[in-house]
């Protein structure tokens, strides 16, 4: 468990935390993957998820034929101290006037209603799109904390969400988010 020093309460909404871990070592219901389209692994987030899960998640991604950016998907968690996995396929930032905030919120709000839907409790995404797909951070983490805190207070069922930041910097991004917003 991230250390006090390591994580942001929500004001507004004790289930709703920032924290800077590596999201493949927390125990929770799901994990968030921020998955390519192909969903059958990549860098950064995508990858490390695959190579701590192990070959099959990739024999289960392979069965699901791919999915469209902003559309997620789940599957089990395999060696991943999570149940299950959540692949969300996040846009690539290309200035901000191709959509890319409507599909990155849709990757949110769709993790969130599978969730509910599969009966889940928590729920931890990494910031979707922030690595090599470009997303500006302080713009994603603006999106992520809204569609989260909107989401939790229409829908009680759900007990903790994370917002899981690896790096420092991608920290502090979104701990001024949900600290000024």
């Amino acid at each position: 468990m991230p250390s006090p020093d390591d994580f942001v309460l929500d004001a507004d909404n004790c289930r709703l935390a920032v924290v800077q871990t590596d999201i493949t070592t927390l125990v929770v219901d799901a994990i968030v993957n921020a998955a390519n389209e192909s969903l059958l692994g990549g860098g950064g987030v995508d990858g490390a998820i695959h190579r701590v899960a192990g070959p099959d998640l990739l024999a289960a991604c392979r069965k699901l034929s791919g999915c469209r950016t902003g559309e997620v998907k789940i599957t089990g968690a395999y060696r991943l101290p999570a149940r299950y996995v959540i692949h969300a396929v996040g846009p690539v930032w290309r200035g901000g006037a191709q959509g890319e905030a409507a599909l990155l919120a849709s990757c949110y709000r769709r993790s969130l209603q599978l969730a509910v839907r599969q009966q889940l409790r928590s729920i931890a995404f990494p910031a979707i799109s922030c690595g090599v797909y470009g997303y500006p951070v302080q713009q994603a983490a603006r999106i992520a904390v809204w569609e989260v805190r909107r989401f939790l207070k229409q829908d009680h069922s759900l007990e903790k969400v994370f917002l899981v930041c690896f790096s420092p910097e991608v920290y502090a991004s979104f701990r001024q988010v949900m600290r000024h917003t």
